[in-house]
């Protein structure tokens, strides 16, 4: 079996990880690569290696998300594209956004303003009952950020492409389905994939359908939510908050509004970080299958985008 790495920064790490988890396999870490290879293993990948390297079985994306990989001009058609699972990114993605679900609830921003104005004044417990949390996506990291929540007793509101079954949440599904989630979301958590379809969803008209006092946790991809709209709304008061992990342009640019808005907590990306050697431990398994002719979990449809 032969491997081409292309991970950007990483690519050294990565053919290490590999091999370890492939040790029969020959691993190349781009653009020292023969013209011909098994796998090709990438991470928003130069356009080249495409040009250069035959790709017999598989291209890995070395993330979740394949946006960025599925960008790709010169990607070969007929082959197909597999992405990670999970790889430990599903029990972060659970951490972060549990905090920033209980923070809105225990209405920590607002604390933390009296804590700057020397305030003390206690102020009454929202009733949970009625402090829904959405959640944008419902697979495999949808899924492990409902666990941790329902177990909290939050009341779950979840959306999705089409219909399933998710313990502990109520799924709705299709454009009505949408419009219900948003209009009882005290919470909102975006973990949608990067799709035409998806590209600026949370607009200004969405976003409005929020209750009065909501807030936004976004730790999908930056473009699947206008900016301007969220800081629109965040000035005018109808949303309280919001926790941004992800930005259209990464880094996010110094002069960006995001940085120093009162109501606005960022990150930088780094809700669910890909663990390489969990990574290519699965990677491997995969590969191992898809040379048996086995079926694998993470087979991206190029149509839809995920």
């Amino acid at each position: 079996m032969r491997i081409v790495v292309a991970a950007r920064r990483d690519t050294a790490l990565w053919c290490e990880a590999l091999a370890r988890a492939l040790p029969d396999a020959r691993v190349h870490a781009w653009p020292d690569a023969p013209g011909e290879v098994d796998f090709a293993a990438v991470w928003k990948p130069p356009p080249e290696l495409f040009d250069r390297v035959r790709i017999r079985r598989a291209i890995a994306n070395l993330g979740a998300g394949a946006d960025a990989l599925l960008g790709v001009t010169n990607l070969p058609d007929g082959v197909p594209i597999v992405r990670l699972v999970d790889a430990g990114m599903a029990e972060q993605m659970a951490e972060y956004v549990a905090l920033a679900v209980l923070a809105a609830y225990r209405e920590q921003h607002r604390y933390l303003r009296q804590q700057h104005r020397g305030q003390w004044a206690q102020r009454v417990r929202l009733d949970k009952r009625a402090f829904v949390v959405g959640l944008l996506g419902l697979g495999v990291l949808g899924r492990a950020v409902a666990a941790p929540l329902a177990a909290l007793r939050f009341p779950l509101a979840g959306w999705s492409r089409s219909a399933r079954a998710v313990e502990g949440v109520t799924v709705h599904a299709g454009d009505s389905g949408l419009d219900a989630v948003l209009a009882q979301s005290r919470v909102l958590v975006c973990m949608l994939p990067l799709t035409p379809d998806t590209r600026g969803l949370l607009d200004r008209a969405r976003l409005s359908r929020l209750p009065r006092g909501a807030h936004v946790v976004n730790v999908a991809r930056g473009p699947l939510l206008v900016d301007e709209a969220l800081i629109g709304l965040l000035d005018e008061g109808h949303l309280a908050s919001a926790t941004l992990d992800v930005f259209g342009e990464e880094p996010l640019p110094p002069s960006h509004r995001f940085w120093h808005h009162p109501a606005i907590t960022l990150t930088p990306h780094v809700s669910a970080a890909t663990l390489i050697d969990v990574s290519a431990v699965q990677l491997g398994d995969t590969l191992r299958a898809i040379v048996r002719g086995d079926r694998v979990a993470g087979l991206v449809d190029r149509q839809r985008g995920y």
